[in-house]
């Protein structure tokens, strides 16, 4: 029996997941044991896809589940103007030699939450769909859960697709809130890495093409799925890049990198023509309810520039 924790990891890949994935396949104190994936960025099927292309890469043996291929309740628009059509980039690969697992997602979560009962470390960068369905079939399921970190939300009300929500979130609110609610009720804290944290904690364009210049597998094959997306954060934000899922993944393989949290109550809005989707966090605490979410506001910049340099193999530089 290995001592890693073991770790389930709801991903919706996509450019910045695919650098996430790769820096948890890293982790010295984690052990991946399976990949459920969602429709978020791109549909299921190009998900499912990346997510058996980049274990390939990698070279590692991971389960892949495919979950849920769209919102709970209402359609929501992806982020393939951001991906590419198919989520990495449109650079044609050669698709994986294998195939996902026939379980569903939602159930693999509730099997390996027994399987590895209170050990099991959850993280979720992508939409919340797969966790709600796996709550509504086993409401118990937040009980078994060790450690869950969520990529998500705009702790302002700064987003990044509507004025208030933040992708994730704003794709389906009605399985945040069901997410955050439950876990809430079972006297958990979820860690949250938003969108407004991985806004200040960027990286250099000119870093990170130096950074994939790197003669591996790993940062060619990054390099390639990457550029578009790279190139539209050029035109948008100017000379610093953002790779949002890998700052939650920072914060769950390396946690001693936070140098700043905050414990508040936090609970999804579902309804407002400009406010369904927002994360509203109770910054006073006046509503009574459980401080349920755990808010990183500050990581070591080097630090995570560190693990992302590792996971690509560009270490030298």
């Amino acid at each position: 029996m290995t001592d890693k924790l073991p770790l389930l990891i709801d991903t919706d890949p996509g450019v910045d997941d695919a650098l996430a994935l790769l820096m948890a396949f890293d982790a010295p104190r984690h052990e991946v044991v399976g990949l459920t994936i969602a429709a978020g960025n791109v549909g299921l099927a190009h998900t499912v896809a990346n997510a058996l292309k980049l274990c390939e890469v990698a070279q590692v043996d991971v389960p892949v589940y495919a979950g849920c291929d769209a919102p709970l309740l209402h359609p929501a628009p992806d982020a393939s103007y951001v991906h590419g059509r198919d989520g990495f980039g449109d650079i044609g690969y050669v698709p994986a030699a294998r195939r996902a697992e026939a379980e569903h997602a939602a159930m693999a979560m509730i099997r390996l939450s027994q399987t590895h009962a209170e050990r099991l470390v959850v993280c979720m960068l992508g939409p919340l769909t797969n966790l709600a369905v796996a709550l509504k079939l086993d409401p118990e399921l937040p009980y078994r859960i060790g450690r869950m970190v969520v990529m998500g939300g705009a702790v302002t009300g700064q987003g990044n697709t509507t004025p208030a929500a933040e992708f994730n979130i704003g794709f389906d609110p009605e399985a945040a809130h069901l997410v955050f609610d439950a876990f809430a009720a079972a006297g958990k804290v979820v860690e949250v890495a938003d969108w407004e944290a991985v806004i200040r904690h960027g990286f250099l364009h000119t870093e990170v093409e130096r950074w994939l210049r790197a003669e591996h597998p790993r940062a060619r094959f990054y390099d390639a799925i990457s550029r578009k997306t790279r190139e539209w954060s050029a035109g948008l934000r100017g000379e610093h890049w953002h790779a949002a899922d890998a700052l939650a993944m920072a914060l769950l393989v390396a946690p001693e990198g936070a140098l700043e949290r905050e414990i508040r109550p936090l609970r999804v809005e579902l309804t407002g023509s400009e406010t369904r989707g927002a994360t509203v966090v109770d910054w006073n605490c006046r509503s009574g309810r459980p401080a349920n979410a755990e808010l990183l506001m500050r990581y070591d910049q080097e630090a995570f520039e560190a693990l992302i340099r590792r996971a690509l193999r560009a270490e030298a530089g």
